[in-house]
């Protein structure tokens, strides 16, 4: 496949990358492994995409976006690596040393991105109130074809530049610039914390969260520990409604047999 063609479909996985997780489609999601896989077929070495995707799914295991939180984006790191990997013949683990600080400033693009998304949610409220709901609907794909430059512009400079214009745009911006987009990433975490209680039934379940609190806070608790807590915690929740279900199908159907035996009386 000609070089030429290659640098597009990757910029297009990268777009694809957006759209798939913005719609809520979920094909291929963000994940190295999958984004690894495709990368590789469309450069034509499967082997090497794979391990990069691999490596860098391990890598990333434990680290999610909870609520308004910014986080590296692997998944552009993986398409940089793989890119880099396979057109320059570099190892694996100057391929990944290099795709990870592309994906460190795509954190920087994710903080400035969800500013100008606020703009746009705004403007659905508007239209919702104005009760204009396929210009909501316009709205929302316009913010997913913004949300598509957090990851076409990293990539697209990778392809068209190579590595020297990473180094370079690193070393360009100014401290004070990436130091207010960290503390405001910084931020975002516990804004997206408090919405999550916002809305979740705390009042219902804030046994279960204390508890939570408890184990993080003040015995140090990992978080794949805090995870099989709150795993055992849902099964524990789900085992108590099926019981609740079942017990009330059965009074239910216990009244059925009951009214049907009276009018057989009468």
């Amino acid at each position: 496949m000609p070089h030429f063609l290659q640098d597009i479909l990757v910029i297009l996985i990268a777009a694809y990358m957006a759209w798939d997780n913005g719609t809520g489609n979920q094909i291929t999601g963000n994940w190295p492994v999958t984004i690894g896989l495709l990368v590789g077929l469309v450069m034509g070495n499967v082997s090497v995409g794979l391990v990069i995707g691999g490596t860098l799914q391990l890598m990333s295991l434990g680290v999610a976006g909870i609520g308004g939180s910014s986080v590296p984006e692997y998944g552009v790191a993986t398409i940089v690596s793989i890119y880099l990997a396979i057109r320059t013949g570099a190892s694996t683990g100057t391929a990944i040393a290099v795709g990870l600080p592309v994906g460190m400033l795509t954190l920087q693009l994710d903080v400035v991105l969800k500013i100008i998304n606020n703009f746009y949610a705004h403007w659905a409220q508007r239209l919702l109130h104005e009760k204009k709901f396929k210009k909501i609907d316009a709205v929302f794909y316009l913010t997913v074809v913004t949300w598509m430059f957090k990851y076409v512009i990293p990539v697209t400079l990778v392809v068209l530049f190579g590595t020297p214009i990473v180094k370079l745009i690193l070393n360009v911006i100014p401290t004070w610039f990436t130091n207010g987009l960290q503390i405001a990433g910084g931020m975002l975490p516990v804004v997206g914390i408090g919405m999550l209680l916002r809305y979740m039934p705390v009042k219902k379940y804030l046994t279960y969260l204390i508890i939570g609190f408890v184990a993080a806070a003040y015995l140090k608790v990992p978080v794949l520990g805090i995870a099989l807590l709150g795993g055992a915690a849902a099964y524990a929740v789900y085992m108590k409604n099926i019981q609740k279900t079942n017990s009330t199908v059965a009074v239910a159907e216990q009244d059925i047999v009951n009214d049907e035996g009276d009018d057989f009386d009468e």
